[in-house]
């Protein structure tokens, strides 16, 4: 088992990409070539399989022989067509491996097993309630075996995890930076325990960067040329896709826009429009009882004053951070999400009036589709890339 900490999910090259050409290599390819074919475009027959790829009919028949024998492909039907012989259909098996999605949040822990296809075979969402790193990364790991143990796999039967949290992985000191609202979270040791426990080869991310990645799959930036996802929770954290590929930064750090000073450096973005910002402002503004930034969006969609003055002060906090993104980057589309972004019903108006008076760039705004789901799915997706490719070398390398 080892440990491959990233930043975000890079392109995957296929099988033996590093090696030379040989015929092997070139067999290789082809029946990698096949199976990302049935992914993407499956169920399909050899006929279908051979006009897609270019490769002749006895090509593809013989990759799709291996792949069957490896576990990687399957029947998965007939087709009948109006005229000529009745073909066998091919799709990818999900069985032939799995992953493991993390999310690690200040407040809940979000765990879930999925498929080589995707599908979420079981899950387990807990509270956090880790006092120290030592004991998150304990429960991180017990959550998991459950999961696994639910879906009716052995720990050995997951290839590869994506785990995502706040702040950004640094490989030459093996530790995490910028966490802070997760006491511990940077000292050395902590992810080989991770790993250790969790029995696979594991991958580290920025949380608002998978989040990023898994809104723009499935949610709300799909299609966007320039995306953003401002992570408003805890803490405030930001995930950029351009082009469908995500911008990690020189180091890992692009995004970290909670850092950035406001005037006299006195208080950072973070300080002043996350979760605890919003509580404060509300007892600021007299809003009494056992206050929390959900009860206190609560309270502005009841009408109390006091707390529609703090979701106000929110969202003009918010509308400095998006004059800053668009003009650094332009983006098309800002989606805001993590556990505020879902008052966005009550940020996005007031948020758009204020980024009007700040600046003539204007981005528009969304609400996150995933909501809470968005880093666990971004997990999920970034495991999958990593996984498919080990799985395909792993099972021809056995057979042939």
């Amino acid at each position: 088992m080892s440990t491959r900490p990233a930043t975000g999910a890079g392109s995957q090259g296929g099988p033996q990409a590093a090696q030379p050409w040989n015929r092997q290599r070139l067999r290789s390819n082809n029946e990698w070539l096949l199976l990302e074919r049935l992914r993407s475009a499956g169920p399909l027959s050899r006929a279908q399989l051979a006009r897609d790829t270019g490769l002749s009919k006895p090509t593809v028949s013989a990759a799709l022989a291996m792949l069957e024998r490896a576990g990687l492909a399957r029947e998965a039907g007939l087709l009948a067509p109006e005229r000529g012989r009745i073909a066998v259909l091919y799709e990818p098996d999900p069985q032939a491996g799995h992953v493991l999605g993390v999310d690690i949040g200040r407040a809940r822990l979000r765990v879930a097993v999925a498929d080589l296809n995707g599908r979420i075979l079981a899950r387990r969402d807990v509270p956090n309630r880790g006092r120290s790193a030592n004991a998150v990364a304990d429960a991180v790991v017990a959550a998991a075996r459950e999961a696994t143990e639910q879906a009716g796999l052995r720990p050995g039967d997951v290839v590869h995890a994506a785990i995502g949290s706040p702040g950004v992985w640094d490989e030459s000191q093996r530790r995490v930076h910028y966490a802070g609202n997760l006491p511990g979270w940077g000292r050395r040791g902590l992810f080989e325990r991770l790993a250790a426990g969790l029995e696979t080869r594991i991958s580290l991310h920025n949380d608002a960067n998978l989040a990023a990645l898994g809104e723009y799959a499935d949610g709300a930036g799909a299609g966007s040329k320039v995306f953003v996802y401002l992570l408003i929770g805890t803490g405030l954290g930001m995930g950029v896709v351009v082009g469908g590929e995500l911008q990690p930064g020189a180091s890992g750090a692009a995004g970290e826009i909670g850092l950035l000073p406001l005037m006299g450096g006195r208080q950072t973005l973070e300080g002043t429009a996350a979760a605890e910002s919003v509580v404060r402002s509300a007892r600021e503004l007299g809003l009494g009882g056992s206050l929390t930034a959900k009860r206190v969006f609560e309270a502005a969609r009841a009408g109390d004053p006091a707390a529609r003055a703090a979701v106000l002060r929110e969202a003009r906090q918010l509308a400095y951070a998006v004059a800053v993104v668009a003009a650094v980057l332009d983006p098309d589309l800002v989606v805001l999400g993590g556990g505020l972004g879902n008052g966005a019903d009550l940020l996005i108006d007031p948020l758009e009036e204020e980024l009007h008076r700040l600046s003539p760039l204007r981005p528009r705004l969304a609400a996150s589709l995933l909501g809470d789901e968005a880093v666990l799915r971004g997990a999920l997706a970034t495991a999958l890339l990593g996984a498919r490719a080990e799985v395909f070398e792993r099972r021809t390398a056995a057979v042939g």
